[in-house]
């Protein structure tokens, strides 16, 4: 096996890749979670709406302030698990921080077999941080 004068041994790429991927995913998953939960509510509130009702604006926008409870309890925080997940995993490509690379592995955890690849392989990979500064 040739070198080229790093001392990558590929298993920090690959935990900082899965960490981007399954980030990606969380955020994708808490955007669709969002847009769901929000689309659901106009629907239903259009659904009830009388049908002599003027202007259907009139009976969607005072229920839009109202913040659905899928939202708040799995979108918002699947969606910044996703962002420190994508954060880390750029991190630890760039061999920067290794508490970040770490976290931001830790928080891909949630998308299962990705999320604990990435934590074994940041972790293992702890020496090449040390020996990029």
């Amino acid at each position: 096996m040739a070198s080229d004068g790093s001392s990558r041994s590929g298993l920090l790429t690959a935990g900082g890749a899965l960490s981007i991927v399954a980030g990606a995913l969380e955020v994708i998953g808490g955007l669709i979670i969002g847009v769901l939960t929000i689309g659901i509510r106009i629907l239903v509130r259009l659904a009830i709406m009388p049908p002599h009702a003027g202007d259907w604006f009139q009976h969607v926008m005072p229920f839009m302030p109202v913040i659905p409870f899928w939202l708040i309890i799995v979108g918002v925080p699947l969606f910044a698990l996703g962002i420190v997940a994508i954060v880390g995993g750029v991190s630890a490509l760039r061999r920067r921080n290794f508490g970040l690379s770490l976290a931001g592995a830790i928080c891909s955890v949630p998308m299962f077999i990705l999320g604990i690849l990435a934590v074994i392989f940041v972790s293992v990979s702890k020496k090449e941080f040390e020996a990029g500064q």
